[in-house]
């Protein structure tokens, strides 16, 4: 069997979230299974490979490069820039134009290719089904949602630039509320759908969660279902990672990594480390997270954070660690060195999001040695299971209420906890035995991949 996969991003060659991860890990479990799978992605700045063919694409010759099974689409115009989306004022103004033509170049490559299944990520390759479907490929889809909350709308105005035909029926399947709109696209055209939980699955039938998509899903729930991330364990194991302070298999070995982290950010040894490594963002939860920060402080714990995103939660994070300077240290940037260092040195995790369609912090968070703290939404109810004090089983603590009341209030309960060094140690141990590798997730892929070729 063979699959193309598509996205915007996927590591090691470029990353901005999770999607990334999910893209480069999935092909090496199912090329276990079997599967063989080509990743296509734009060649942004500083990618590399082989020149591997030159085709034409809306009358212009493009190259394709490819490395190893990654292949890659070259139109220095469009993707030879900074970033992957945008720069620090915001999106690029012709990132309509900059992912249609991305997928009218991945269609071109795979009408002349042999692929079974064309399994599409996100909004970025929304339109390459419905391209597919107009070109008469018999090549079955498969449409991942990765967060339903970037949807990839632009002005009508800009309809002339997807190069459709002009069909009135056509043209309001990809219309929403007045705008082009490349995730209903995906939607809508695919074969099927898939989302990064079995929660989300449910939630983004909702209105609450919705966000002005749900009816459509809801028609389409009979080709919809979650399937929950992995994680890739040959980048995140405490027992081989260079990029922690010191390898550790156990409770004892991850002492070492605390004390050099609070050591390197000047924070106090003796208490519970609270940590974060997150977009920084309202639907991360840092609206709640700001009110609850000094009620954190008080309750006995340290915070350390990383993260880059919405700058308007700047400031009021940095005031934050300059009122409890050996309490907070707020890293804005990106470290993935002091990511790895996070994960192992603390004690908590936080992920306190407003919705969260899969993550993977808490699953990292786990193998590391720290217990997550979470909110009840999307993919966190999926992977974590909830403390019971009666009986010492679970992996982590939620709560449910959206408040900067209820993050306390968990929080209270978690440290209770840390205060009793059995019961904590038990607890850590547990959350280091959960198994979150791709194996489990891949095989449902290849066999949802197997069902539509043979039933269609």
């Amino acid at each position: 069997m063979k699959i193309a996969l598509v996205a915007a991003e996927a590591t090691p060659y470029a990353k901005v979230g999770g999607m990334a991860d999910v893209v480069g890990a999935l092909p090496k479990c199912l090329k276990k299974g079997g599967v063989e799978v080509a990743v296509f992605i734009p060649r942004y700045r500083g990618t590399r490979g082989r020149f591997h063919c030159q085709m034409k694409v809306d009358n212009k010759s493009i190259k394709i490069f490819r490395l190893g099974n990654y292949y890659f689409i070259d139109y220095p115009r469009y993707y030879q820039r900074a970033g992957i989306y945008g720069n620090r004022y915001g999106d690029y103004y012709d990132n309509c134009e900059r992912f249609s033509f991305f997928c009218r170049a991945v269609r071109n490559f795979i009408l002349d290719a042999d692929f079974d299944i064309v399994h599409c990520n996100d909004w970025h390759t929304g339109l390459l089904p419905l391209y597919l479907r107009l070109a008469g490929a018999e090549v079955k889809t498969v449409f991942t949602i990765h967060n339903l909350g970037y949807q990839g709308i632009f002005p009508m105005q800009k309809i002339r630039s997807l190069r459709l035909p002009t069909n009135p029926s056509l043209i309001s399947s990809i219309r929403h509320s007045g705008k082009l709109n490349f995730l209903k696209a995906g939607i809508i055209f695919s074969d099927f759908i898939t989302t990064v939980s079995e929660n989300y699955a449910r939630e983004i039938q909702t209105k609450k969660f919705g966000f002005g998509l749900d009816s459509i899903l809801r028609k389409r729930k009979g080709r919809l279902v979650g399937i929950v991330n992995g994680i890739d364990y040959g980048e995140w194991n405490p027992a081989r990672d260079q990029l922690i302070y010191k390898k550790f298999t156990g409770v004892r070995g991850k002492r070492a990594n605390k004390d050099f982290l609070c050591k390197k950010f000047g924070l106090e040894h003796s208490r519970p480390l609270l940590g974060m490594v997150s977009r920084v963002a309202g639907q991360k939860g840092f609206d709640i997270l700001l009110e609850a920060i000094e009620g954190i402080i008080r309750l006995g714990y340290n915070f350390i954070l990383l993260g880059t995103g919405d700058e308007n939660y700047y400031s009021a994070i940095k005031k934050s660690a300059r009122l409890f300077p050996n309490r907070i240290s707020v890293n804005i940037r990106f470290d993935n060195r002091l990511a790895h260092q996070i994960y192992a040195g603390s004690d908590f995790f936080l992920m306190p999001s407003y919705y969260e369609p899969c993550g993977l912090g808490q699953m990292i968070a786990l193998k590391y040695g720290s217990i997550p703290v979470v909110r009840r939404t999307g993919g966190l109810v999926d992977t974590i299971v909830p403390y019971d004090p009666r009986t010492g089983s679970g992996n982590g603590f939620f709560f449910t209420e959206y408040s900067s009341r209820a993050l306390v209030r968990v929080l209270a309960r978690a440290y209770k906890v840390y205060q009793n060094p059995q019961r904590f140690h038990r607890l850590v141990r547990a959350g280091m035995e959960v198994d979150f590798s791709w194996t489990k997730s891949a095989y449902q892929y290849q066999k949802l991949y197997q069902k539509l070729t043979t039933r269609g």
